[in-house]
C-alpha cells in the first residue's frame, strides 16, 4: 500500500500518550505473566513474502522481539485472499505464542465473500492492536481528458460504466473502495480485476484501464515520472506525504474514506495479561522513532489502538463490508 517520504514528522498524540506510559504499561503486565514469553513467538502473515502485510509483518515482529526477549519468527502462509494462513492462527494454541498480522481483506472482507469460511474474526481471536491504516491513491492514465477527481466523476456521469478501473480482484481494497464510490456518490465505473498491484499497473500504463487505486508505494515512482496523474488520497482527510492531493472526500465523494489497515491478533482464550503484554510491547517499539520512522517511510499512518479499541472497530469494519458487499451484489463464491 508508498513513496519513500517521511509522512509524519512527530508522533501521534495517540502514539506519543502511549509512550508515555508504555513503561508502566510493560512492567505491569509483566508481572502478572512472569515467565511470558519463554520461547519464541511466530507471526503468521497470511500473504506471500515481500508485499505489503509482510513489510508490516517483519516490522512488527522485529521491535517485538527488541521488547521481549525473544525472537519473533515471521511464517508467511498465502493462499485465499488470506484466509489459509489466519485460519491457522485461530486453530493454534491460544498462549501467546503464537499471533498473526493480516490486513482488512482476511480480516473484515472474507467473511462475506468466502463461502464456508473456517475462521470468524470476531469470534476466534483478541486483537492485539490496530497497528496502522494506509489511504489508497487514486490515479488516472496519461491521455485520459481529466486533472481533478470532479473531472472523473463528471465524465463517469456522462458515460456511465464506459470508464474502467483496475483492480486486484474482487473483494480486494480497490474493489471495494469502487464500489462505495458508486453507492454513495452515483459514479458508476467498469472494475477490471488483474491479479496483482502489477499487472493492475502495467495495464494502467499501457492505456488498457483509466483509473485505478493502489498502494501509494506502487504508485508514486510512476507520477513522480509523469507516467501516471495522482489526483487523490482514500483518507478522510489529506495526507501529509502529498499535502497537495485532495482526499476523496473533500474532492466532494462523500463516505469514500477507505484505508487498508493492518492489525495484530491472537488466537481466542489467549490470557488477557498476555494479550496486554504484547500490546505494551508493540507500544513501545513503535514509540521508538527509529521503528516508527521505518513505518511511516512506507506511507502508514501509525495507530497501534488499545485491544478494547480494536475489537470495536474490527467488529465495525465487519459489518461495514458485509453492507458493501450485500449492496453490490458480491456473494461467497
Amino acid at each position: 500500500m508508498i513513496h519513500r517520504r517521511r509522512l509524519i514528522r512527530v508522533l501521534p498524540s495517540s502514539l506519543a500518550a502511549t509512550a508515555a506510559t508504555a513503561p508502566f504499561l510493560a512492567t505491569a503486565p509483566a508481572a502478572m505473566a512472569q515467565g511470558y514469553p519463554d520461547r519464541p513467538i511466530r507471526l503468521i502473515v497470511p500473504f506471500p513474502p515481500g508485499g505489503p502485510v509482510d513489510v508490516g509483518g517483519r516490522i512488527v515482529a522485529t521491535g517485538l522481539s527488541a521488547q521481549l526477549g525473544q525472537p519473533v519468527v515471521v511464517e508467511n502462509r498465502s493462499g485465499a485472499g488470506g484466509s489459509v494462513g489466519v485460519a491457522e492462527a485461530a486453530r493454534a494454541a491460544p498462549d501467546g505464542h503464537s499471533l498473526v498480522f493480516a490486513s482488512t481483506g482476511a480480516l473484515a472482507v472474507n467473511v462475506s465473500l468466502i463461502p464456508n469460511l473456517s475462521y470468524d474474526t470476531r469470534r476466534d481471536f483478541v486483537p492485539v492492536a490496530i497497528v496502522v491504516a494506509i489511504p489508497m491513491l487514486m490515479v488516472a492514465r496519461q491521455g485520459l481528458p481529466v486533472r481533478t477527481v470532479q473531472e472523473v466523476v463528471a465524465l463517469a456521469r456522462q458515460r456511465p460504466n464506459a470508464l474502467t478501473y483496475a483492480t486486484t480482484g474482487p473483494g480486494g481494497p480497490p474493489h471495494l473502495l469502487g464500489e462505495v464510490m458508486r453507492q454513495r456518490s452515483d459514479v458508476h465505473m467498469t472494475m477490471v480485476a488483474y491479479r496483482g498491484a502489477g499487472p493492475a499497473i502495467t495495464a494502467l500504463l499501457a492505456g488498457e484501464v483509466d483509473v485505478s487505486f493502489l498502494d501509494p508505494a506502487v504508485l508514486m515512482p510512476h507520477v513522480r515520472e509523469g507516467r501516471l496523474r495522482a489526483l487523490a488520497v482514500s483518507s478522510r482527510e489529506r495526507s501529509p506525504a502529498m499535502p497537495d492531493l485532495p482526499s476523496l472526500v473533500e474532492a466532494g465523494l462523500d463516505g469514500a474514506e477507505v484505508e487498508n489497515w493492518y492489525a495484530l491478533l491472537a488466537p481466542a482464550a489467549t490470557p488477557p495479561e498476555r494479550v496486554r503484554r504484547l500490546y505494551a510491547a508493540l507500544a513501545a517499539a513503535l514509540a521508538r522513532p527509529e521503528t516508527l520512522r521505518v513505518f511511516t517511510d512506507q506511507g502508514a499512518r501509525a495507530l497501534v489502538w488499545e485491544p478494547e479499541r480494536s475489537a470495536a472497530f474490527i467488529r465495525a469494519e465487519v459489518e461495514r463490508w458485509a453492507e458493501v458487499a450485500r449492496a453490490a451484489g458480491m456473494k461467497p463464491e
